[in-house]
């Protein structure tokens, strides 16, 4: 989350947040889809609809600038 909100606004691209969480060397992509999940269940009221982080198309997550 911390990760996230220093990056409020800026799509993060999977391989970014996968290095910056675990290095250069780790592959943690299911790891990565789990931790987003286990956030969004904590943040948002409708995971299915999340407000808050989105999930960018091709590119992975990014969170919002104005959540609050």
């Amino acid at each position: 989350m911390v990760l996230l909100s220093l990056n409020a606004g800026t799509v993060l691209t999977h391989e970014f947040l996968c290095r910056e969480l675990w290095g250069p060397y780790v592959n943690k992509s299911k790891a990565l889809r789990v931790n987003v999940a286990n956030l969004r269940r904590k943040i948002e009221k409708d995971t299915a609809n999340p407000q808050y982080i989105i999930t960018e198309m091709g590119v992975v997550y990014r969170l919002l600038e104005d959540i609050g």
